[in-house]
């Protein structure tokens, strides 16, 4: 029998722990997340969205953005460095993708470390790569958080990784290192992809590619992680073809309420964290 993993109820116990944590903190010292929006991506306004409604429900100030399509590298970077030296904002996101003509690398790392509650400056990156303390990004969290609630072993284990990307997979990879397990990571130029997943324990799929990961990609009784979304005319898929995997994988997370509940629960958890490490750095 194959265990679904409810990414929901661990999202909920996360955000709820956080919002009696940020109950309980003086007025004045509430986190505050500032989120900018550049352009009208619908998507994009959608993901907003809901990161908004979450830091709210957690008690949290919510600083909002919103710039125009046409908006300028300058335009853009004028915005985040005032919102870096406003005290009252404890977290800045850059909501990601932004329109082409303008260089998110530069952007992203405008942000202060000690605000950079997605984790991907380049000084985030390093503090990542070297161990020590930093914010981390979301949906890696948002996977090890899933690993750790439902028992699955990660010290020991034998881990593949699919996708390399910076959001996910890079940074995933490192964590699970740190804690641990033996980590295989697949790309786009690995040859046979089912001799590097098969002998896993643990396959995290983050590539974008729908379906890409079956049967034949899958020991009996491996844990598989979905990090993938897309929308069908059917509905919410994955990068996994699941139904494949059912009575084979000994636990999954479904498309939707897998990991996507747990990248915005890790959101509101690292705004929490970076109020701390903003007060400790004060």
């Amino acid at each position: 029998m194959t265990t679904k993993i409810d990414g929901r109820k661990t999202a909920r116990q996360i955000r709820s722990k956080v919002a009696e944590e940020v109950a309980s903190t003086a007025p004045g010292r509430l986190p505050g997340l500032a989120t900018v929006l550049v352009g009208d991506d619908p998507a994009s306004a959608v993901y907003v969205a809901a990161k908004r409604r979450a830091v709210r429900e957690a008690g949290m100030r919510d600083f909002h953005r919103a710039l125009p399509r046409r908006a300028t590298q300058r335009e853009v970077a004028a915005v985040i460095d005032e919102l870096a030296a406003d005290p009252e904002v404890t977290g800045i996101l850059l909501q990601l993708p932004l329109p082409p003509h303008l260089d998110a690398r530069a952007l992203i790392d405008r942000i202060p470390v000690t605000k950079d509650v997605d984790g991907l400056t380049t000084a985030s990156a390093g503090l990542l790569a070297r161990g020590e303390h930093g914010l981390r990004p979301c949906t890696p969290l948002g996977v090890i958080e899933l690993l750790d609630a439902e028992g699955i072993a990660i010290t020991g284990s034998h881990v593949t990784v699919i996708g390399w990307g910076e959001l996910v997979g890079r940074p995933l990879a490192q964590l699970l290192l740190r804690r641990g397990a033996t980590v295989t990571v697949a790309h786009e130029h690995t040859t046979d992809l089912a001799a590097v997943t098969r002998p896993a324990d643990i396959v995290v799929v983050a590539t974008g590619v729908r379906g890409l990961v079956g049967l034949e990609h899958i020991k009996p009784g491996a844990a598989v992680i979905d990090a993938g979304i897309h929308r069908t005319e059917s509905g919410l898929t994955g990068d996994v073809r699941a139904d494949e995997l059912e009575g084979i994988a000994g636990h999954i997370t479904p498309v939707p309420g897998g990991v996507g509940p747990m990248t915005i629960a890790m959101l509101v958890r690292n705004t929490l964290l970076a109020s701390e490490w903003t007060d400790t750095a004060a």
